[in-house]
């Protein structure tokens, strides 16, 4: 009789428990935009010869204190994997469940792949490079893999908004669909302007952060 009347609380207790778990994991997807800017920031302020407004962060990996922007990349690809697997526990059985995270995953798997393959050196970067960039094998690795990196995000952002909306986030749902239009614009505008490339990628970054966070958390 006793189990009987104690039974009830014990569940009780114990059910905040897995959504805690959730939260836990998925943070790795929710700090790993403000800390990769953060790390670049920190750097491009102040590394001898680098200028927001002619070299991307990529190039931050090349020279005598490259491997700290290479540490950079591999960190934030784990967190978001790992932010990944996260985000599938909060969307279980809903919409955007399983292609959402997936798109992330890949995000993911792309800043190893800049790991990687560095950019290449130029518009005076490192310190000696040429002003002229000229492409080779893993520098268009690279490129490639940004490109498909940050398209995975994008398509990430699309079909996260039906569980936004699901959720009456309709707002949060609107700007998901329109942040990507956003990002691929300053990767449009990045031939005229580095500091376009670097905000569009900053952007779906932070907007990466702010879902993931607002979404593990309901």
């Amino acid at each position: 009789m006793t189990d009987m009347l104690t039974a009830p609380h014990q569940v009780r207790s114990a059910a905040p428990a897995p959504r805690s778990a959730v939260r836990r994991i998925a943070a790795g997807a929710v700090v790993a935009g403000p800390l990769f800017l953060a790390v670049g920031l920190a750097q491009g302020f102040t590394r001898d010869g680098f200028d927001f407004t002619r070299n991307a962060i990529s190039q931050l990996a090349l020279g005598e204190a490259g491997w700290i922007q290479t540490a950079s990349f591999l960190l934030t690809g784990a967190l978001l994997l790992v932010g990944a697997t996260g985000l599938r526990r909060a969307l279980r059985g809903g919409p955007g469940g399983t292609w959402g995270p997936a798109l992330v995953g890949v995000f993911g798997v792309s800043f190893w792949g800049a790991a990687a393959f560095p950019a290449d050196a130029g518009a005076g970067f490192p310190v000696g490079a040429p002003e002229a960039t000229v492409m080779s094998g893993h520098g268009a690795a690279h490129m490639f893999g940004g490109m498909i990196g940050y398209l995975a995000l994008c398509a990430a952002f699309l079909v996260l908004a039906r569980p936004l909306a699901a959720r009456g986030l309709r707002g949060w749902a609107v700007a998901s669909r329109v942040v990507p239009v956003a990002v691929l614009a300053g990767f449009m505008a990045s031939a005229a302007s580095v500091l376009a490339f670097t905000a569009g990628a900053g952007l779906g970054l932070l907007w990466l952060s702010a879902v993931t966070a607002r979404l593990a958390d309901r």
